[in-house]
């Protein structure tokens, strides 16, 4: 063989392990549309990623109570390349709220870490008698049947943990499900309900204008972002409720594979300017490991399945 075809030889086999690595693209499947909240900030955590020498692009798959995004993960190669954004909705709830899922939310999945988490709020416009749960909750006694209270619809958290709370402190609201935060948030601001379960990402700007006032924070801290807004364990009731994501990964997914992706998210999302720029959008870095995600999600599963099933909802084919 002449020295020019070794070289050839070499330059080629040295290109096509390059094509090889720069192939290497890890998807984070978000199962919501681009532009809201979960999507903005796994874009984040995908820019900072990418800055640390991963390949990582975001793959939106909305549809379906997050079925689609799920079922997809749960279909792929279990390599560490395709990861599923997921949360009490895709891992635990369509299982109650769907005939029968494509996907296994238990056996399905192997859990990498969380990542953020928002608590659950109580909103209301800042005209009504009352400003803050303490004062909601006397005047909600005072006058049964009177409140009418939003959510983003009936399976939702933002509706589970108020009627939880509900029930724990004996009395009632009305509860009008919307189809999805916007539409509440409007028809809260144009009076048709009272105070509306939601998170603080799409509240903020009408907080912020005025017009409406956080009655709670369902964490053991206030949020940054409304300071002045007390916990509802400062106004006595021991409630916590909060809106989470995860990453999670096709079952079979090798344990070096999870633990390398474990560690590269852990790592940005405890730098001081990604925390920073998180609790901007209304999200609260959290991290940890596959372990500390698997026990989550049980306790979690074991706290909200039962007031799920209490609603008797009748089950949809997705």
């Amino acid at each position: 063989m002449s020295y020019r075809n070794i070289i050839g030889g070499l330059v080629l086999g040295a290109f096509a392990l390059g094509s090889a690595v720069a192939q290497q693209v890890t998807r984070i499947v978000v199962p919501f549309a681009a532009g809201g909240g979960t999507d903005q900030y796994c874009r984040i955590l995908a820019q900072e990623l990418n800055k640390h020498g991963m390949n990582v692009i975001i793959e939106n798959k909305p549809g379906a109570s997050g079925i689609l995004a799920a079922d997809y993960v749960a279909r792929a190669k279990p390599d560490g390349q395709t990861v599923l954004v997921s949360s009490l909705g895709t891992l635990a709830n369509n299982s109650v709220l769907y005939e029968k899922l494509p996907y296994d939310p238990v056996k399905g999945f192997a859990s990498v870490t969380q990542i953020a988490y928002q608590p659950a709020i109580v909103v209301g416009r800042t005209d009504l008698p009352y400003k803050n749960i303490q004062e909601m909750v006397a005047w909600a006694k005072a006058n049964p049947g009177k409140i009418n209270r939003g959510s983003p619809g009936a399976a939702i958290l933002t509706n589970l943990a108020p009627m939880s709370f509900e029930k724990s402190q004996g009395f009632s609201t009305t509860h009008i499900p919307f189809n999805g935060d916007a539409p509440a948030l409007q028809a809260l601001l144009g009076s048709q309900i009272d105070i509306h379960g939601t998170s603080i990402t799409g509240a903020l700007p009408y907080i912020k204008a005025g017009k409406l006032r956080v009655l709670g924070v369902m964490d053991g801290k206030r949020l940054p972002q409304v300071p002045e807004a007390p916990t509802f364990k400062e106004q006595g009731f021991d409630m916590e409720a909060t809106l989470w994501y995860s990453l999670s990964v096709p079952a079979g997914t090798p344990r070096p594979a999870i633990e390398k992706l474990n560690k590269a998210v852990n790592q940005v999302i405890a730098d001081p300017d990604f925390v920073a720029r998180a609790r901007a959008i209304g999200m609260e870095p959290r991290g940890g490991q596959p372990e500390d995600l698997d026990r989550f999600i049980k306790t979690e599963s074991e706290r909200w399945l039962p007031v799920l099933q209490s609603l008797n909802l009748p089950k949809q084919a997705h």
